[in-house]
């Protein structure tokens, strides 16, 4: 298979209406490309990265149906208490590489695969048909199909569907135009998503100390401070993040000490956590409000 950039819907705060659209929700997981071959199974990650050894459920799933497909979906594991799709349990099952932790890890929370789209049927290109047309032939590709694989919903009121997902509490909406063809990326009007809260992978450089104790953190995005974040800790992840090494200088990370930790007691982390926030906005001088942290490095929040 060819590697290419999925298309990508765009964020906007409006959603578009009107009979020539129709939404979906948006899960919470991993972007994933199968592409399947007589019972021989690719799955691919947004990045086009082989992801066959992390979700040998998925390859195991999709291996039973013959002929020759490439799909478009998205990878989910649904948090048990909740029933929502959970990122984090996404972020630490993506995240292992031994295979009977990953075997034991499917058998405990199972990845479940969304469907909502077909690019190649056979030897036919389906990305220049509609995607009212494609979906036509992935619902009769599909038919039959069991769990774990599973076709995405489609909604006619974008404002009802949006209503619930407030409500409900889920990440949020994506519509797409029926006519639109599928282009790489994000260079199309045809595809776009409204959340109830933005989501950023960003870096953590620093830990913001008060009153002897870990009280919050530094962010940066881009080469950029992002602002601090202290909601999503708890006790025991603040006493996991003591415990590591702060020989860093403010120097190894920014210019300039940004104004919003100027008075605070920072100690810079020798190396930097990766980790996913959430917020509301950004603001004009591009601080995250209302942060709040998703995950964190692979340490258990």
């Amino acid at each position: 298979m060819r590697p290419f950039t999925p298309m990508s819907p765009i964020l906007t705060e409006e959603l578009p209406t009107g009979e020539e659209w129709v939404y979906q929700l948006k899960w919470d997981g991993f972007r994933i490309l199968a592409w399947v071959h007589e019972g021989e199974v690719e799955l691919y990650s947004k990045k086009m990265l082989l992801r066959n050894k992390s979700y040998p459920d998925l390859v195991q799933a999709l291996s039973r149906y013959h002929g020759t497909f490439l799909l478009d979906g998205e990878a989910v594991i649904l948090d048990g208490a909740t029933g929502k799709p959970s990122f984090q349990l996404m972020q630490q099952r993506d995240k292992l590489s031994d295979a009977s932790l990953i075997r034991r890890a499917a058998e405990r929370n199972p990845v479940q695969y969304i469907l909502f789209d077909l690019l190649q049927l056979g030897d036919q290109n389906l990305r220049t048909l509609t995607y009212e047309e494609r979906r036509a032939h992935l619902q009769e590709l599909t038919t039959g199909w069991e769990p774990p694989l599973y076709l995405a919903d489609e909604f006619e009121d974008g404002e009802l569907l949006w209503n619930w997902i407030v409500q409900q509490g889920w990440e949020g909406l994506v519509c797409k135009k029926r006519s639109s063809k599928y282009k790489e990326g994000k260079e199309h009007q045809d595809w776009f998503k409204r959340k109830t809260l933005l989501h950023f992978d960003v870096e953590i450089v620093g830990v913001i100390w008060k009153e002897g104790r870990v009280s919050s953190l530094v962010m940066r995005k881009d080469g950029h401070y992002f602002g601090r974040v202290s909601s999503g800790l708890n006790e025991r992840v603040k006493l996991r993040l003591s415990s590591l090494h702060t020989g860093a200088g403010q120097e190894d990370y920014f210019a300039e000490l940004p104004e919003g930790i100027r008075n605070a007691d920072v100690r810079w982390l020798d190396l930097p956590l990766e980790a996913r926030v959430s917020g509301r906005e950004t603001t004009t001088l591009g601080l995250l409000r209302h942060p709040k942290l998703i995950d964190l490095g692979g340490i258990p929040l």
